[in-house]
């Protein structure tokens, strides 16, 4: 990872000229360098795209993923952009005020949580495409490469998410522009609406993809990630749908793996404070315990077009409450 001149980016942005200017890293960020930056009465976050991050696999190009930002902002749902400097490459973008999620604050928000995603999802395409089995690939290419070692037994499972990659590339609905990484951290509840920030893997994909990554980066157990499916599709949603979405979850945490494992081995640091390795075990666990789930073949079923076993609960899909309901204005004093 690079050192970063702080000072010398910040007095290249035109917004910030001749103001007073402080600014302090921001906790949370994975991979690139996230700072607060405070200016009179205004705040913003500046974010300074890392190259290693592609290079290493990581992230897409720094000039898709800056152009997905400010394509997201269109959208509404990304923060504001204020100002890009390409040569750095480097984004001042809005600060939003809210809560930043957790694992544990994603089940009472998933009306909001899917509300954002269809905004994001209807908003401006995005600059590339992007193929969670393909990414796969390519992060297990870098392992090689680098003789960095998945996790045991990590290879033998690989026939049994061929399957899966294979059914869900049946009748896929329309690829929409998709953030791809939807961990808590990249939600922000402002307290009206959820927002989403970070587009390092950002490209357009299918949703139910979507669903599937926030399913397992908050790991919600399976009616859970239903009641999502149902947040986001409503009357439009199909077993077929749930299953692609929990079929996505299980392809979310098996590539992810690697994502941790390919960090740990290259771009991990002395004293970064994050557990890398861990994660990667975290995910694996995850993944192995969704490869060995005896509905699995349902699932695969139900997605490829084959007939769902009677009894199967493939869709369990109860939508839940929103806890930002918009007032009846007939019920408004």
């Amino acid at each position: 990872m690079r050192s970063v001149d702080i000072d010398a980016v910040l007095a290249a942005l035109a917004p910030l000229r001749g103001r007073p200017v402080s600014w302090r890293p921001l906790a949370g960020g994975l991979s690139h360098h996230v700072y607060r930056v405070d200016a009179g009465p205004d705040s913003y976050v500046l974010r300074v795209l890392e190259p290693a991050v592609h290079a290493a696999g990581l992230g897409i190009e720094p000039a898709l993923e800056v152009a997905n930002t400010v394509a997201a902002a269109r959208s509404g749902v990304g923060p504001r952009v204020f100002a890009v400097l390409p040569e750095v490459p480097a984004l001042l973008i809005e600060y939003l005020e809210g809560q930043t999620l957790s694992a544990a604050g994603v089940p009472p928000r998933l009306v909001p949580v899917a509300a954002a995603c269809r905004r994001l999802h209807a908003g401006p395409r995005f600059a590339n495409d992007f193929d969670i089995r393909a990414r796969l690939d390519q992060l297990l290419d870098v392992c090689a490469r680098h003789d960095l070692a998945p996790p045991a037994g990590y290879a033998d499972r690989l026939s049994t998410v061929d399957d899966v990659a294979a059914a869900l590339r049946h009748d896929p609905p329309p690829a929409v522009p998709c953030h791809n990484d939807l961990l808590p951290e990249n939600l922000i509840d402002t307290g009206a609406a959820v927002r989403i920030v970070d587009y390092q893997l950002s490209g357009n994909n299918d949703p139910t993809f979507e669903l599937g990554d926030i399913a397992a980066e908050a790991d919600l157990d399976p009616d859970t990630t239903a009641a999502l499916a149902a947040a986001y599709f409503g009357p439009a949603l199909t077993p077929a749908l749930v299953a692609r979405t929990r079929l996505n979850l299980l392809l979310s945490n098996t590539t992810w793996t690697l994502w941790f494992a390919v960090h740990h081995g290259l771009l991990s640091s002395p004293g970064s404070g994050f557990d890398y390795q861990g994660e990667a075990a975290d995910k694996w666990r995850q993944a192995c315990r969704d490869l060995d789930a005896p509905d699995l073949g349902a699932l695969i079923d139900a997605v490829a077009g084959r007939a769902v076993p009677p009894g199967a609960a493939v869709c369990r899909a109860v939508p839940p409450p929103d806890p930002y309901p918009v007032p009846d204005p007939e019920e408004t004093p």
